[in-house]
């Protein structure tokens, strides 16, 4: 298998996961705020955020899932994450009929909790996200367990890759896309995805500012590891990045912009406004990415944003768009 995946792979993946996952819709933003800000920029959400499981992460963690052996799938599967992706994998491994545990930080959203045990995985708490990658390995072997990666892997960039084809075929020529950035899942396959089917469409990544492992990892021209984690995106704060996730990154992505948390809570609060969508922070992050930093580089494009979960509690939601409100 390529490390980099060919339109014709991404499509016979998108057929294998096809009865599992959702095509979801796009939407052409045209309000008085939006307007007002950007002017002739003509603005294309991709709505990911009615995916099942609330995310994008469905993709990669089913297209990994159906790619287990027989005996892999008869021993389960186990994975780590802030939230997102532990749904997603609980949801995989009940949907091909097999047992999931997900590591989670003792400090993870108790909504995501709840919805990764909904979907029947066995929660395990760890004290933070580097002794739960520890722990994962543990189960690992003394389990047999099979390791879906939140961010890492062929299959995964294949899985997620079908969401930048996807985009690609329903909205046309875009000018731009952009697209959050926590490990690479996400915009290791929307990325490559894009460049494939559009090439001459510039593709620009977004990250907290207190989570800039790829950024990092973009200078070093190496995977690179953080010591210290401050955001609010919690689905977009890995603690390292990976090989294949930023091989693809750092082949199809022209640049990548930092945002503050302030930004991303002002992008919630537009996008509540004007759509009507309740989204957690990684879900806001493209919208103020174009909002702020690429406003003006994209004056007058037709721009593309990737609108990549909405897996927040009600409360944290309320909190963090009445802090958006205030500037």
């Amino acid at each position: 298998m390529s490390n980099v995946p060919s339109l014709d792979e991404i499509r016979q993946t998108r057929t294998l996961i096809d009865p599992h996952v959702l095509t979801t819709p796009i939407h052409t933003w045209r309000g008085r705020e939006i307007g007002a800000a950007l002017g002739s920029t003509e603005v294309v959400l991709k709505l990911e955020l009615f995916q099942h499981t609330g995310s994008f992460k469905a993709r990669g963690a089913v297209a990994v899932t159906l790619n287990l052996s027989k005996e892999q799938l008869g021993r389960g599967i186990v994975t780590i994450s802030a939230g997102n992706h532990a749904i997603a994998a609980a949801y995989a491994a009940k949907t091909v009929g097999t047992s999931a545990k997900v590591v989670m930080a003792k400090n993870a959203n108790a909504a995501r909790v709840a919805r990764a045990r909904a979907y029947g995985a066995e929660v395990i708490s760890a004290e933070n996200v580097v002794e739960g990658f520890e722990l994962v390995k543990k189960i690992e072997a003394d389990e047999g367990r099979a390791f879906v990666h939140p961010f890492e892997g062929p299959w995964t960039s294949r899985g997620t890759g079908t969401l930048g084809l996807e985009f690609s075929d329903q909205a046309g020529k875009l000018d731009a896309v952009i697209v959050p950035i926590g490990g690479g899942g996400l915009a290791s396959g929307v990325s490559t995805a894009i460049k494939l089917a559009q090439p001459h469409c510039a593709v620009y990544g977004v990250e907290p500012e207190g989570a800039d492992a790829m950024s990092r990892s973009f200078k070093s021209g190496k995977p690179e590891r953080l010591e210290k984690i401050s955001t609010i995106a919690d689905s977009l704060a890995p603690p390292f990045t990976t090989p294949l996730a930023f091989e693809l990154c750092r082949k199809h992505i022209d640049e990548i912009v930092l945002l503050d948390d302030q930004a991303m809570r002002r992008a919630m609060a537009l996008l509540f406004r004007e759509m009507k969508l309740a989204v957690e922070p990684a879900g806001a992050a493209a919208t103020a990415a174009l909002m702020g930093p690429l406003k003006d580089r994209l004056k007058g494009k037709r721009v593309g944003l990737i609108v990549c979960g909405a897996n927040i509690a009600i409360d944290d939601f309320a909190d963090n768009v009445r802090l958006g409100e205030q500037g």
